[in-house]
This record gives C-alpha cells, sequence and structure tokens, in this order.
C-alpha cells in the first residue's frame, strides 16, 4: 500500500512537499516514481529513484525544479517541487516499480497510491 500526502494550494512561485508512505512489502528493494495527471490530459511522469537512490529521472517539464529522494528506514519517498507553475496543477500520485530501476513508462510500476491534489493558482 502507497499513502500520498502533503497536497494543497499554493501560489505560482511556491512551494510544496509530497510523502509517500508504503506499508506491507519491503520498501527499499524497489524503485518508486511519481506521475500526475491534470483533467484532459495524459498522465505524465514526473519523477523515479531506484533502489538505494543510485538512480534518478526527471520529467521534462520538472527538471530542476523538483527533487525526488527516498528514506528506507521511513518507508518514504519524497518529492520536493519549487517554482511552482499554474501547469503543474494535478492530481499526483505515488507508484512502485516493479524492479529497481526507475524508468519513466507507466507499465514499468504496478502498486500505486490513491493520489494528492496540487493545486497552483497564478
Amino acid at each position: 500500500q502507497l499513502v500520498e500526502s502533503g497536497g494543497g494550494s499554493v501560489q505560482a512561485g511556491g512551494s510544496l512537499r509530497l510523502s509517500c508512505a508504503g506499508s506491507g512489502f519491503i520498501f527499499g528493494h524497489y524503485a518508486l516514481g511519481w506521475f500526475r495527471q491534470a483533467p484532459g490530459k495524459e498522465r505524465e511522469f514526473v519523477a523515479g529513484i531506484g533502489y538505494r537512490s543510485e538512480h534518478t529521472d526527471y520529467g521534462a517539464s520538472v527538471k530542476g525544479r523538483f527533487t525526488i529522494s527516498r528514506d528506507d528506514s521511513k518507508n518514504t519517498v519524497y518529492l520536493q517541487m519549487t517554482n511552482l507553475k499554474p501547469e503543474d496543477t494535478a492530481v499526483y500520485q505515488c507508484n512502485r516499480g516493479i524492479g529497481t530501476f526507475p524508468f519513466p513508462q507507466a507499465s514499468m510500476y504496478d502498486v500505486a497510491g490513491q493520489g494528492t491534489q496540487v493545486t497552483v493558482s497564478s
């Protein structure tokens, strides 16, 4: 199970940190990824982090603004979002990879959280 928290409303230029707590599996053995979906838009890869944080990857639209990290002692993955833009508005969902590498394809992830809403106003 994955449970996200930390979403909310913020003005453009602001910051938010999302958290995702995992349970029911050996958290440290899996890659984890964040995806987002805005109304009327395709699901989009945001960021991924691999086993022991050896690899990270970011979607082009968030590179340089978002940072993914993990604390396996707390079974938690984080997404620090800075310089938020209105186009970042979406439901953000945490996902467990099917292996240890953070691929950007949604098909490489299985378990998903319920999602948390992020709204950025201009």
